[in-house]
């Protein structure tokens, strides 16, 4: 009796807010505990401001090695990968209905001989995770941080279509030239407002809806990089892979999966070999090219797998992807599951979990 008294006052609540407001609730509804889906049948909470407008899903990964540097005048040299990120929401339109930026700066250094001198077992968090510990709020015009910067350009660009965000005026510096914008964000934003636009461009029909909550998630590590040897040269690699996911209440209603392994080789004196100029493309963009399904057990590349993973866990609770079942190597142990995805998922259901922060 209680949850279907809760159910009626839910439903009438809801009817209240859409006739004085609109097709689209902006008004949270609070929803009484008795009425929280058990989680092995996830239900959708479309209370809770999504609609039944679907919108596509678009996640843009860029990186940039330009800022590494040789070992030299006794001055260790180093690998800094810059990955640029943006995720997004956008309807059919071309409105974006949702936005997140986020951006990672993977450093590594190694010294005159070649040796690596990093601590390659550190954790690597990215801006947004790093918050004030990032350290802008202390030198910035605004006193505002990286993060709180990022997500006033995220919420201005909310509502506008894409053509509108492609018309911001910057300055030569690349900064905002509007004044409203100007006031909460002073850092360069030319190339997140490129970024923006790919993230749209790359948006497909993944499951979500409109007013869905959008989390950019991500995991990076350089633990695979190595000395340089007479017979070898070294190299630091960055690996970071990042997931769009949208969520209605705990149930995941679409997820964009894509990694990226940038390499800088050095020599035994510590200098830099790598063309710090070159395109560094993402698993998703090397497609066939990352070369994966030669050796697939199932022929699928790598982007295909991910991309099965992804459809997967769309319509499940974050609660019941921690809790899919893996083999001692990493592999899913569910027979359908792993009909199609052979590649190891800790990491996956990892960037997944921290959905919930």
């Amino acid at each position: 009796m209680k949850k279907l008294l809760a159910l009626i006052l839910s439903g009438t609540l809801t009817m209240g807010l859409l006739s004085a407001c609109g097709s689209t609730a902006v008004v949270a509804v609070p929803q009484p505990e008795e009425s929280t889906p058990a989680a092995t049948e996830p239900v959708l909470e479309n209370p809770q401001g999504s609609s039944d407008t679907a919108v596509k899903t678009g996640l843009y990964m860029g990186t940039s090695l330009s800022d590494s540097k040789s070992a030299a005048d006794g001055e260790d040299g180093y690998s800094q990968a810059n990955i640029d990120l943006v995720a997004v929401t956008v309807t059919d339109e071309g409105v974006i209905d949702s936005c997140v930026i986020d951006s990672i700066q993977a450093k590594a250094t190694f010294d005159a001989a070649g040796k690596v001198t990093a601590d390659l077992t550190a954790p690597i968090a990215s801006k947004n995770e790093l918050g004030s510990n990032y350290g802008m709020g202390k030198v910035s015009s605004i006193g505002k941080e990286w993060n709180e910067q990022a997500q006033a350009l995220a919420d201005y660009v909310k509502g506008k279509t894409v053509e509108e965000i492609k018309g911001i005026a910057v300055t030569e510096q690349g900064k905002a030239a509007d004044a409203d914008l100007a006031a909460s964000v002073t850092v360069s934003i030319a190339g997140y407002l490129d970024a923006i636009e790919q993230a749209a461009s790359n948006a497909t029909h993944l499951g979500a809806k409109q007013g869905d909550r959008l989390v950019l998630t991500t995991s990076t590590n350089v633990a695979d990089s190595k000395d340089a040897t007479q017979e070898e040269a070294g190299q630091i690699q960055t690996s970071a892979t990042v997931a769009a996911v949208t969520m209605n209440g705990d149930v995941i209603t679409s997820c964009y999966i894509d990694a990226v392994q940038a390499k800088v080789n050095f020599d035994t004196a510590g200098v830099i070999t790598t063309d710090l100029t070159a395109a560094q493309p993402t698993k998703n963009e090397l497609g066939d090219n990352y070369g994966m399904g030669k050796i697939s057990p199932i022929g699928k590349e790598w982007n295909e797998q991910v991309a099965a993973f992804c459809a997967y866990i769309t319509g499940k609770t974050l609660d019941q992807v921690a809790g899919i079942a893996v083999t001692e190597k990493g592999a899913a142990a569910d027979a359908d599951l792993a009909a199609s995805v052979t590649i190891a998922i800790g990491e996956l259901q990892s960037l997944i979990a921290k959905a919930a922060s």
